[in-house]
């Protein structure tokens, strides 16, 4: 039996349910979040877009002062590990901000899609030290305001920006037969030649050699990073000279001024195999690791008739009747699963902004409360705080393999469930699922936790187990670790 909509609604294409929030009633409701989203001032950078530049660069330039008087023999091991310091701690305010955004938002939806785009277009805070501060503005600059456009005008938004060309190098790529490369012994460098081809647009096995990913990277030429503005630049000295071919059409920087790459980025969008790649991605995401044909064709249809409008795509996908069937054909990705565990529990936002003070060690937070409310001494070493706090959202992620901001490669997080269901990967979720029920369902009703957590999409079986829990840490530990709250 399948749940009724709006309970697949919130638990396939959101966060899951959370107790006193309307889950969305149909296809237009979830495609309504997304100019509501876009609209939307996401939680991180936690000073802003403008204030998380200026703190950017001013690190940058406090790094590259230390380390051209390290060269001169002067170097500060102090304001090195200061700024270590103080990049770690942005970046971890950060990514407890991205949790709180998944857990707290109404619009699900457009939250999923978020993710969906961030690891579509991945890059990662492990790249160098800056790169902590620069890839949360990557999320909120680039691809969080484009999701419902063109997927012309977000490719170019996800390329043409800093974390993307230092990530992959591109700010170290010379043409060599530019006026640099003829000068010096820098070369081409085409590692976002390739992922352009093989993982943002056309597509693995779609036709395109190596010679297209040179000469995709020979176009790329030119492009590079202004560490002072963080901001990306075209230094026409570094551009590949003359004209380049791919895939038919020839490019070719006439006037010096860097447009060739952004006709290159509009050709790749409008090809029929970048349609095909990015549906069949999203369908893969949303409705089963093998998405139905028609699905994935319903939705090329749409991006070939609205010139890859995005929201028209999601449309065909959402309206179409086999992505409202079969529930249960997708493992969540541990993510996934941790938010829409909070979900569940309804812990208020102010209290889940306190486990981050918890983590460094500034108060009690709900960690310590909810263990003073069930009995235990609530005022607990701050190291061991900081312990649970970290265990509950950072450690964990980091156990299941998904930390914000770290996929393992230019391809992002593995979407397939033998990925996720690993005897290792489950023991986490099982051990996950009890420290969270104990910290905060001492006081809930397993019933009601079940209900609140997967309303009718619930089966019998499980209901009669969670009855037949000998308390009710162990009932709402099973309500997290039964099959229908890690599938959707």
């Amino acid at each position: 039996m399948n749940p009724s909509i709006p309970t697949l609604a919130a638990i396939r294409f959101g966060y899951g349910l959370r107790p006193g929030e309307e889950p969305p009633g149909d296809a237009d409701a979830l495609l309504a979040q997304i100019e509501e989203g876009v609209a939307e001032k996401a939680r991180f950078p936690r000073e802003g877009l403008t204030g998380r530049i200026e703190t950017a660069t001013r690190v940058l330039s406090v790094r590259a002062a230390e380390a051209k008087a390290a060269k001169a023999g002067n170097p500060n091991a102090d304001l090195r590990k200061e700024t270590q310091r103080q990049a770690q701690r942005i970046y971890r305010q950060d990514a407890m901000g991205r949790i709180a955004q998944a857990i707290h938002s109404p619009l699900g939806f457009y939250e999923r899609l978020a993710t969906f785009w961030v690891d579509h277009f991945s890059t990662s805070v492990l790249k160098s030290l800056p790169m902590r501060m620069i890839v949360p503005l990557y999320e909120a600059q680039s691809i969080r305001p484009n999701i419902g456009g063109s997927f012309s005008k977000l490719l170019q938004a996800a390329i043409l920006h800093p974390a993307m060309l230092i990530y992959l190098d591109q700010n170290q790529s010379v043409g060599p037969d530019s006026v640099a490369g003829r000068k010096n012994s820098r070369g081409l460098n085409e590692n976002l030649g390739r992922e352009l081809l093989e993982l943002h647009t056309l597509g693995a096995g779609s036709g395109y050699t190596q010679d297209d990913v040179r000469a995709a990277s020979l176009i790329l030429t030119g492009l590079s990073v202004d560490n002072r503005a963080l901001e990306v630049v075209y230094r026409p000295r570094l551009a590949e000279a003359g004209p380049i071919s791919l895939l038919g059409r020839s490019y070719e920087d006439d006037e010096g001024v860097g447009q060739d790459h952004i006709l290159m980025l509009e050709d790749l969008a409008a090809n029929p195999n970048t349609a095909r790649h990015i549906s069949r991605k999203l369908a893969h995401h949303f409705i089963a690791d093998t998405p139905p044909e028609e699905v994935v064709q319903a939705m090329v249809d749409a991006w070939t008739k609205s010139q890859g409008n995005l929201t028209e795509v999601y449309r065909a996908m959402l309206t179409h009747p086999r992505a409202w069937s079969d529930p249960g054909q997708k493992i969540k990705q541990p993510f996934e699963f941790i938010v829409s565990g909070f979900r569940a529990f309804d812990l208020p936002e102010k209290n889940f902004a306190e486990l981050l003070r918890d983590i460094e060690g500034e108060d009690e937070g709900p960690v310590g409360k909810a263990m003073e409310m069930a009995g235990v001494r609530a005022k607990e070493d701050a190291k061991q705080k900081a312990g649970r706090a970290n265990a509950l959202t950072f450690g964990a992620l980091q156990r299941m393999g998904q930390p914000v901001w770290q996929p393992p490669s230019p391809a992002g997080f593995a979407d397939e469930a033998g990925v996720w269901l690993s005897p290792s990967q489950l023991s986490e979720r099982i051990a996950w699922s009890r420290m969270v029920a104990r910290i905060l369902g001492q006081k809930m009703e397993p019933s009601e936790f079940l209900s609140a957590a997967l309303a009718d999409a619930a089966r019998p079986e499980t209901r009669r187990i969670i009855l037949q829990a000998p308390n009710k840490v162990h009932g709402i530990t099973m309500v997290l670790a039964s099959p229908e709250f890690n599938r959707r």
